[in-house]
């Protein structure tokens, strides 16, 4: 099963509120352990290894122009 990128949210912006909303009134610390155990659990229910690699390699390529940028 490949990695479906297309929206899949009826409201997309709810989704991103949800997010942010479960974010709030965490310290960094706090946010960042939410947002493991938030990935740890979507990838347990993603379930497939290939389409997981892919997620992955496509969050590292989101990432890659901000590093080289900072390490400028």
């Amino acid at each position: 099963m490949p990695l479906d990128t297309s929206a899949r949210f009826a409201d997309p912006d709810a989704a991103y509120r949800l997010i942010v909303e479960a974010h709030r009134g965490l310290g960094e610390e706090e946010s960042r352990k939410l947002d493991a155990a938030l990935i740890l659990i979507l990838a347990n229910q993603i379930g497939d290894l290939a389409v997981l690699r892919e997620a992955l390699a496509l969050s590292r390529a989101a990432i890659a122009p901000s590093r080289e940028a900072s390490t400028l």
